[in-house]
Parts: C-alpha cells; structure tokens; sequence
C-alpha cells in the first residue's frame, strides 16, 4: 500500500473514532448551526440546484440544512449510490419521501436522473471526514465523491465545492493523491472558512 494511502487509513480511522464519542444531542445542536451557516453562504444563498447528501450516523448533519434549501425554493439533488460505488441522482421531496438503501443509507424513492445529473449544480455539498488549511478533503475512501469531482471537471462545470465538519476536523494536513480536488469552503459550528480553490 502505498504512503498516502496509509497515511490517509490512520487519519481516517482517528477521526471516525472521535465521531463515535459524540452523543446523538451533540450531532442534532450540530446540525441546527451548521444549516444555520450554510444558508448565508453566499454560493447556496444565489444556488438554484445544489447536490448535497442524507447524512447518517454521527456524520455532521444535513438534514435542517436540505429543509432549509429546499424552503427556500432551491432544487436539492440527492446521491443514489450504485452497486459499481457510482452515484445517481435524485430530486429531494422531503424527509417523508427518503428510503432505505445499502449500508445504511437513505435515499430519496422518485426517478432517477442520472449520474450527470449534478453537472448542473451550482454548488456540490461533499462528505468528508476532514480538510486541511489548502481546502484538501479526506472522504470516506469509496471513490463516490471522486467520480463525481472528475464528471464536475470532464463536463467544465465549476460549482462551489463544500464540506460539513465538526471544528476538531480541520487539521494540519491532509495527505493527498493526484485524483484530489480542493474545495472551496468548510462550514463547522464555529463558523465558515474558505480556500483558493
């Protein structure tokens, strides 16, 4: 295995272990002021479509944050994970209308639009585990997020590339490899900071 990819094993595994120590009333307060943020975000403030994701377990939530946007008139666009770790997309129609899925995660149950789908968004919500003081973002491993960054750039859009955290998840330095993108902006409940992407 190569440097990075175990570099990138041991940081994620630290960081997943710090999750498990918050309580279900810490991720909820969380979430409430992490949408609060988001929303003022100019990029999602003038967004018409903007991609985003359920978030489960002890992930930051996102859920006040989809209800948010999708008041406020903007179009959300939801992941459908596929058996090859690809994602498909959907329209977000409510909490009411989210199903199960694999590994635990909910999806929403309308039609389905297509992996190109989120070349439309104005600005792409991504999951991660952290990111650095370059805007470099540690995801979960799967790849999901990395096809939908090199769809972004094979079809020349550019929309503003954004992270939830928790404050202790920006760190130092993230190790990277070729395939890694930077984002824009990482929203914690401390607040909003934004990199030269």
């Amino acid at each position: 295995m190569a440097p990075e990819k175990t570099d990138k094993a041991t940081l994620r595994g630290q960081l997943l272990a710090a999750r498990t120590l918050l309580t279900g009333k810490d991720v909820e307060s969380a979430a409430s002021v992490l949408a609060g943020h988001a929303v003022a975000l100019p990029e999602l403030a003038r967004a018409h479509t903007v991609a985003a994701y359920v978030s489960v377990g002890r992930e930051p939530g996102t859920r006040p944050l989809l209800d948010a946007l999708r008041a406020r008139g903007v179009r959300v666009l939801l992941p459908v994970l596929l058996p090859d770790n690809d994602l498909d997309w959907g329209a977000y129609e409510g909490a009411d209308a989210l199903v199960p899925a694999g590994r635990g995660l909910l999806e929403p149950g309308g039609a389905r639009l297509g992996v190109r789908a989120v070349v439309d968004a104005d600005a792409v919500l991504l999951p991660g585990l952290a990111v650095d003081g370059r805007g470099m973002r540690l995801g979960r491993g799967g790849g999901s997020y990395d096809r939908v960054l090199a769809r972004l750039a094979g079809a020349a859009a550019h929309p503003a590339l954004v992270v939830l955290l928790y404050g202790g998840e920006v760190v130092a330095r993230v190790p990277e490899e070729p395939h890694d993108h930077p984002v824009h902006a990482v929203v914690t409940p401390e607040g909003v900071r934004r990199f030269s992407a």
